[in-house]
């Protein structure tokens, strides 16, 4: 198989599944005082300060969760109900539904207001747009720091210094960021930041919430009180050992890494625009770090259902994704593309092919070879039939 959807997830590193096994071999529950519950906290700090340690900040700054959706959830619910009679959330309207789906929720469920900000045609938030939403009845503002469909990079910078003048909360989900282009998990006005292990090569069910050690946050689970009560629940030192060690080489290796999927980020684009006429590139079409991540590639093929083009490839052993969810089995076009403007037929024709660690030229050549007849099949299908003569 050919395996083009890394921003879904991506192989487990050898480091961090040798890491997770030597942990799992023991027993202990970290929050126990007898010798096994302390050599198990040992695990869990020590592995605390490798991670904080890689990502420049304090280790008390994170707070160990299950992952993404779970911790972009204490962020956008926590930072909600912890101010007070703040009632009104801003959030980019081409954000992760772990993002999204929860400040809906608090709007009709509990009553606050959401605010969305405008989005250019290259899915930039617009910071004038942003600026002007932000003001005393502001409870958070979240905004993704590089989009998981159409890779653009968002101005986190200029977001965190407004957010900071008005002493406003901001909460940014790098997930799809850490490990691709240089995540600052230390700049000033940045008040939580959200990560996922599965997404840097660690296994799948461990992430973490980075949250500044002044900002107050209500927790969404209650118990034991673990996470600086934060989050409650026995921590799963395995997971935590294997994700610092994730951390740290994607830390590490990430300006490598970046520099070599640019370059077959380059190829893949270049061979489908010049082979397949009628496909457009979503996004940021600049190539550096700044404005797209390295191994991201959306387009759009006119004619085609994304689902159809999606089911040919894999028929082909070609793995990728849509730019589309589904609800119910109905395929529904990408809110992030609707967003920036694009219509939902052309939207419903748009695939994502993410690169990772793993990716070669020979898997850049594999779908450029395969693309030209899943496409004909996939435009012959969406054509309507003609009608039968009378």
């Amino acid at each position: 198989m050919v395996y083009l959807d890394h921003a879904a997830t991506t192989t487990l590193r050898p480091e961090a599944a040798n890491v997770w096994l030597q942990v799992s071999a023991e027993v202990g529950n970290p929050s126990s005082l007898h010798a096994a519950g302390r050599a198990a906290r040992r695990v869990v700090e020590e592995s605390r300060e490798r991670a904080a340690a890689a990502l420049g900040i304090r280790p008390s700054e994170i707070v160990f969760t299950a992952g993404g959706t779970e911790s972009d959830n204490l962020a956008v619910k926590g930072f909600a109900w912890a101010r007070g009679g703040r009632r009104a959330i801003v959030c980019s309207p081409i954000e992760h539904h772990a993002v999204l789906d929860p400040v809906e929720w608090l709007v009709e469920q509990q009553g606050f207001e959401v605010r969305y900000p405008a989005v250019d045609a290259l899915g930039r938030v617009d910071l004038q747009s942003l600026e002007a939403l932000l003001d005393d009845d502001v409870a958070l503002c979240s905004v993704l720091w590089a989009n998981n469909e159409i890779g653009t990079v968002q101005p986190i910078e200029a977001i965190a210094r407004s957010c900071r003048e008005q002493s406003i909360p901001f909460h940014s989900d790098a997930v799809q960021a850490l490990g691709m282009i240089p995540v600052n998990a230390s700049l000033p006005g940045l008040t939580a930041l959200t990560f996922s292990g599965h997404k840097i090569g660690a296994p799948v069910g461990v992430g973490a919430l980075v949250i500044d050690r002044d900002a107050v946050v209500a927790p969404l689970i209650h118990g034991g009180g673990q996470e600086r009560e934060i989050r409650s629940g026995t921590v799963d030192a395995a997971g935590i050992a294997a994700f610092a060690v994730a951390v740290e080489s994607a830390v590490a290796e990430q300006e490598n890494l970046a520099a070599r999927l640019i370059d077959l980020r380059a190829m893949l684009v270049q061979g489908v625009l010049a082979r397949i006429p009628g496909t457009v590139l979503q996004g940021d079409p600049g190539i550096g770090v700044d404005e797209r991540l390295p191994g991201n590639v959306a387009i759009t093929f006119d004619g085609c259902e994304g689902d159809a083009l999606l089911m040919l490839l894999d028929a082909a052993g070609i793995a990728c994704s849509t730019g589309s969810a589904c609800t119910s089995g109905v395929p529904e076009p990408s809110h992030v593309l609707l967003a920036m403007g694009v219509d939902a037929g052309t939207a419903r024709g748009t695939l994502r092919f993410s690169l990772g660690r793993g990716s070669t030229e020979d898997d850049v050549e594999a779908l450029l070879t395969a693309l030209p007849s899943v496409v004909e099949r996939a435009r012959r299908a969406g054509r309507p039939r003609l009608a039968p003569r009378s």
